[in-house]
C-alpha cells in the first residue's frame, strides 16, 4: 500500500469536522512549502514618492551623521 492510499483510508475513517481539520492542517503545511516572494529593491520602494538623492547628497547626509560621534582610530 502506497502512503497516498494509506492517508486516504485514514481520511475516509474519520468523521467530517475531524477530515476538514485534516485538510486545513495539510493546507498549512502546504503554505510552508511555498516559496517565499523576493523583496522588493530599495530602489521600487522610493518610486512615486517625488524623492531623489544624488550620490553627493547621500555621501553629505553620512557626514553629517558621523561627525560628533566619538572615534577610536586616531
Amino acid at each position: 500500500m502506497s502512503v497516498e492510499q494509506a492517508i486516504l483510508d485514514a481520511v475516509r475513517a474519520l468523521p467530517p469536522d475531524k477530515q476538514r481539520e485534516l485538510l486545513n492542517h495539510a493546507n498549512s503545511l502546504r503554505e510552508e512549502i511555498r516559496p517565499l516572494k523576493p523583496f522588493r529593491s530599495i530602489k521600487g520602494l522610493w518610486l512615486g514618492l517625488g524623492i531623489s538623492l544624488s550620490a553627493e547628497e547621500i555621501d553629505e547626509n553620512q557626514r553629517e551623521l558621523w561627525k560628533n560621534l566619538p572615534r577610536n582610530d586616531v
